[in-house]
């Protein structure tokens, strides 16, 4: 183990587990009010759950690490299989929070099937470019095979309902498949047959008769000028975000001194997490914040470009990034009611089990990758002496 820490990339480690600690204060602060009023349990309810999904995360990372991503290979449809028959099971086992049947309740913990169905995706499409790299320049449409599992999760999930959820899994699929190494041309080819696809889908969707949105789906469309509709559930929890970030200002009122999470946020310590931040810490806690993610995202970048050439490495790296990055855009453009509220977590700060275990586990993924673009240095140098 020791042999593995040292190649890994030590600033995404500190940044996991910096992000990983602040998560924890910031969900104290937000939950110890609704735990108490809300839920009836102790003040420390959710922070102790928390910190156990980190203990299990970061576990579940030290076994990920120490498995080359060459193995991936067998475990793929071993996780393909798994997850569909999760997401087809949620219809019949499934317990129902927040008017969507999206988890299972085991042992009093939720684990929610979509999130890991975010890896899955991720982890399958390494696999199958990097195995069929020649076949896919013979056969130019074979290169569409893993957007149908895409296009299959993505209805399962979106079917539960959990249309944010879906959004964000089809995100990942296309910015992976963005990255493949096609060329111009035989993207354009492709993009024009997955036009093609869309039109014919959606005008098969408008002219079925279905109802695509449900009313309560519907009714989050309304999104522009939350404060005026303070007292509908489209209106409520934005504007009350709003006012703690007004709140804050600059230098924030104080660790623990938010008035919105006294049940004005009746979520706080999930989707709207960030917006106690800024008002317990600030605007400019709430920048550097940010620019903490943007380095984030710039470590993975710079472990995908050092894969060399790598195909499954470079798509482990360019996955996860992609779920990161859209994680943040959906969570704090919904917020900040930008686009409409879709009750997406937001990276390290939310309350999750099933996002944070996934989370942990798809950066040591990268690490993982690191680790094996620093062996394929050791070994070009020791090969040119």
């Amino acid at each position: 183990m020791k042999r593995l820490w040292k190649k890994i990339d030590k600033p995404l480690m500190f940044m996991m587990i910096l992000y990983s600690v602040l998560g924890l204060i910031l969900i104290l602060s937000a939950s110890s009010i609704s735990a108490v009023l809300r839920y009836n349990v102790s003040s420390y309810h959710f922070f102790t759950r928390q910190l156990l999904f980190l203990i299990i995360s970061f576990i579940g990372g030290l076994f990920v690490l120490n498995i080359p991503t060459s193995k991936y290979v067998k475990l793929t449809p071993i996780l393909v299989i798994g997850i569909l028959a999760a997401l087809i099971g949620l219809f019949f086992y499934g317990v129902v929070s927040n008017n969507a049947q999206s988890w299972y309740s085991l042992g009093g913990i939720n684990l929610q099937p979509a999130e890991f169905s975010k890896s899955v995706i991720i982890v399958y499409m390494a696999v199958f470019y990097s195995k069929s790299l020649k076949k896919f320049q013979k056969n130019l449409y074979y290169n569409l095979i893993p957007l149908i599992l895409v296009g299959v999760i993505f209805f399962l999930v979106a079917m539960q309902p959990d249309l944010g959820g879906a959004l964000i899994i089809a995100g990942i699929g296309f910015i992976i498949f963005l990255t493949i190494p096609l060329g111009k041309k035989n993207q354009i080819k492709l993009f024009k047959v997955l036009g093609i696809a869309l039109f014919v889908f959606v005008a098969g969707l408008l002219y079925s008769g279905t109802d695509i949105l449900n009313s309560r789906q519907i009714s989050r469309l309304q999104f522009k000028n939350p404060c005026s509709r303070y007292s509908e559930d489209t209106g409520y929890q934005v504007c009350n975000g709003y006012i703690a970030i007004h709140n804050g200002g600059l230098f924030g009122v104080g660790l623990g001194n938010s008035t919105q999470k006294y049940l004005y946020l009746p979520e706080a310590h999930t989707d709207f997490i960030f917006p106690i931040l800024i008002e317990e810490l600030g605007s400019i806690v709430g920048v550097i914040v940010l620019i903490g993610y943007v380095f984030i995202l710039y470590r993975i970048l710079k472990i995908a470009k050092e894969a060399e050439g790598n195909i499954r490495n470079m798509i482990l790296c360019y996955g996860t990034f992609a779920f990161i990055l859209l994680h943040l855009i959906v969570n704090l453009m919904g917020v900040l009611a930008l686009i409409p509220l879709t009750g997406v977590p937001i990276p390290f700060l939310t309350y999750g089990g099933s996002f944070t275990i996934n989370l942990i586990l798809m950066l040591f993924v990268v690490e993982r990758v690191a680790i094996e673009n620093s062996n394929n240095r050791i070994k070009k140098v020791v090969d040119n002496i």
